[in-house]
């Protein structure tokens, strides 16, 4: 791997993207991979658009490539347009909160390089590393998706629903996505699945949740969608290229 495209889907961030950007601006890779970062604005009702602005006008020697959606469309549908975009050999999505660790790409990255791994899901809940503790029903609804997605898909991870998934740029573009809220995640797990000889690795990352007064968005809702989406694109709605 020489560069790393990192996504970064924006809704309503305007007081914590330049936080994540920091982070993700601080870390070093690991063996001179070099780093893009590519935001998609999903039509924020606040001024995350003026935000991401200031911030590239100081700091011109970041590369930063930014778009804004011309209406709310949704997180995956701002994930797809960032994989349009995308220019490195591998990529991987960054929520625009603070819930997950830029550090944690170089764990990931190392496990790309050592065996010549196609997709590194980072586990939320693998290993000893950190993880803000919050939510019961959280983790159980997490780990029942991720059973019934791998009973379907045969494959045997720990957390399906992981926003930090390291994919092969080349692999994520000719995958045919549909999903445009929150069901990107099973969505593009099933289909990654059905890519013949691919070598999926899942190694354990750090976690630190958001409460939903510090903003965070998904609920009940997006896991009834989750699971609808898992069923979908295992059974009936099967095909995986574009």
């Amino acid at each position: 791997m020489q560069k790393l495209s990192i996504l970064i889907p924006a809704y309503n961030e305007e007081k914590t993207i330049h936080l994540i950007l920091n982070k993700v601006k601080a870390v070093k890779l690991v063996d001179n991979v070099q780093k893009e970062v590519i935001i998609v604005n999903d039509a924020s009702s606040d001024d995350t658009a003026g935000a991401i602005e200031r911030y590239k006008t100081a700091n011109p020697e970041f590369p930063i490539t930014f778009f804004s959606q011309p209406k709310n469309q949704g997180k995956g549908a701002a994930i797809h347009k960032a994989i349009e975009l995308a220019t490195g050999d591998y990529l991987i999505v960054q929520d625009a909160d603070l819930e997950y660790d830029p550090e944690e790409f170089n764990r990931m990255i190392s496990t790309v390089h050592y065996a010549d791994a196609d997709v590194v899901y980072g586990s939320r809940f693998r290993g000893s590393e950190a993880h803000r503790i919050l939510f019961f029903w959280h983790s159980i609804g997490n780990q029942f998706l991720t059973f019934i997605s791998n009973a379907l898909t045969n494959l045997n991870l720990t957390d399906m629903e992981t926003c930090y998934k390291m994919v092969r740029s080349s692999i994520a573009k000719s995958l045919l996505l549909k999903e445009k809220r929150f069901g990107f995640e099973p969505e593009l797990t099933a289909k990654l699945a059905r890519i013949p000889e691919i070598r999926i690795y899942e190694v354990g990352i750090s976690y630190y949740g958001r409460t939903y007064a510090e903003g965070k968005k998904i609920g009940w809702k997006d896991g009834v969608r989750a699971i609808w989406c898992i069923a979908k694109y295992n059974i009936w709605d099967r095909r995986h290229l574009k």
